[in-house]
């Protein structure tokens, strides 16, 4: 239920005050349509009211229109801290460090490869493992999965997992500074090491896409992409890695917060402050867990690659298989924004939450500084997708930040008892699309059904002004872990 507290800002803004919850240092603001609003779990309201009374945050918590409940922070959640007063929270991450999304392009069109989606989707299921615990085909030392911690997606280019421009291409170029593989776990670091090219399991999955619709035709041309044409979408994270970093550091929060005198509403948002020794050895393995992140999806491109080789007989440079973007959305990152008349550094938490950069950034490659980021919304398997572009209007009002996806409006448990997975697959080829998955049960978790109209939370965002829309895409083929 909508708390009677909470305010219209806008059509597509409300805001809950400091009043509404004791310890609230700043106002909580969701993006939502009312519809959406009225549609959100009570967690969102709660925990974005939790979020608002940590130590040091900045002006306002948020939460995306896809927001509902989460772990600590709302998924959808997003709030920038004071870097010396201010905190650093796993909760305001998430489990999978560096979750995020990869598009690429291609030349080739729906009906070059409509006619062989199903041998396509085959060749790429059997390429790309996926599923609990799925190992890669790369076999790293332990001395080299240090190497990737410390260097990112740039480390297995070079090994030759890709193409020179792919790293400008990807967020802070595929590697989040100040890495250090010496704040990672050995535990973790177990976890991981094999894991480099995996899809994973949960809400992953790597999905073969037609370009239905175009709203921005100059970003759209920037970016390569045009009506009718096939793409690529990737939707992974840093696995067991990220998990484990996640795990240790909540534990050692939460047996610390009495040391800082740290009174929080939820342990879920166990927290240390960012310049304290427990902070900033998490904040390093954090970057490590998220460079691991973008090597992942890195290599999985790279076979993506080598399957459209195999199955076309023309070299992936032919078919025109170039990197659109990779954007994280489970991160936190020291960034820059004018507060309250000042420049200040402010570390920004987006949990579920995408980075949205207007034009003229210079963090932004040569190809996209002219128009903007590129900004991937990636929806359920059943419903599509859409590439906005970022605006210099997120910049102003959410640290540069929207929405990632159509969000949860069921949780997994109950979606596994209203839907049968044989029957989603048989369902969805009916459609036109082909899916192969590792498990039935995995797949019934992710019908669409279970989620939010993707429209409604693109347009929100769109309206807004947070985002600007560019592109829809719909599946034709897709894999699940």
């Amino acid at each position: 239920m909508v708390p009677k507290e909470i305010i219209r800002i806008s059509d597509y803004l409300w805001e809950l005050p400091p009043s509404y919850k004791a310890g609230m240092r700043v106002p909580a603001r969701i993006y939502a349509i009312e519809k959406l609003l009225r549609e959100m779990d009570e967690g969102v309201f709660e925990q974005s009211a939790n979020v608002a009374t940590l130590p040091g945050i900045q002006k306002y918590s948020f939460c995306m229109p896809d927001g509902h409940w989460g772990y600590g922070f709302p998924i959808g959640g997003v709030a920038a801290f004071d870097l010396d007063e201010g905190v650093i929270s796993p909760g305001g991450i998430g489990f999978d460090i560096n979750c995020g999304m990869r598009l690429i392009r291609t030349n080739l069109k729906e009906e070059d490869v409509k006619p062989i989606i199903e041998k396509l989707v085959d060749e790429l299921f059997r390429a790309i493992p996926a599923g609990v615990g799925s190992q890669g085909f790369l076999k790293l030392s332990k001395e080299e999965f240090r190497q990737v911690m410390a260097e990112g997606s740039r480390w297995v280019i070079r090994k030759g997992y890709g193409w020179d421009e792919d790293a400008n291409r990807t967020e802070e170029h595929g590697c989040i500074p100040g890495a250090d593989p010496d704040a990672v776990s050995p535990k973790a670091m177990e976890r991981g090491i094999n894991q480099l090219g995996t899809l994973g399991s949960g809400n992953h999955y790597l999905e073969v896409q037609v370009v239905k619709e175009i709203f921005a035709e100059k970003e759209a041309q920037a970016f390569g992409i045009e009506k009718g044409q096939v793409a690529i979408m990737i939707h992974c994270g840093s696995r067991g890695l990220g998990h484990q970093v996640g795990t240790d550091y909540l534990d050692i929060f939460t047996r610390n917060l009495n040391k800082y005198g740290f009174k929080i509403p939820d342990n879920q948002l166990a927290c240390a402050p960012f310049k304290s020794p427990e902070g900033q050895r998490y904040y390093k393995a954090m970057a490590a867990a998220a460079n691991v992140a973008f090597s992942n999806r890195q290599v999985i491109m790279h076979r993506i690659r080598e399957v459209f080789e195999r199955v076309f007989g023309k070299r992936a440079e032919d078919l025109g298989l170039e990197l659109v973007y990779d954007v994280a959305h489970n991160i936190a990152k020291i960034e820059e924004y004018d507060i309250d008349g000042k420049r200040k550094k402010v570390l920004v938490h987006r949990k579920g939450a995408t980075r949205s950069f207007g034009p003229n950034q210079r963090e932004l490659d040569p190809l996209h500084r002219p128009v903007g980021q590129p900004v991937i919304i990636g929806g359920s398997m059943e419903t599509g997708s859409y590439l906005l572009v970022g605006t210099q209007k997120a910049i102003e009002q959410t640290f540069g930040s929207t929405a990632h996806g159509s969000g949860r409006t069921m949780s997994r448990a109950k979606a596994k008892q209203q839907f049968r997975g044989s029957e989603l697959q048989n369902s969805m080829r009916q459609k036109g699309i082909y899916v192969r998955t590792v498990s039935m049960s995995g797949l019934a978790e992710e019908a669409g059904s279970a989620y939010k109209d993707i429209s409604e939370v693109v347009e929100t965002i769109h309206q807004a002004g947070i985002s600007k829309k560019v592109a829809s895409f719909v599946p034709i083929g897709n894999i699940k872990g």
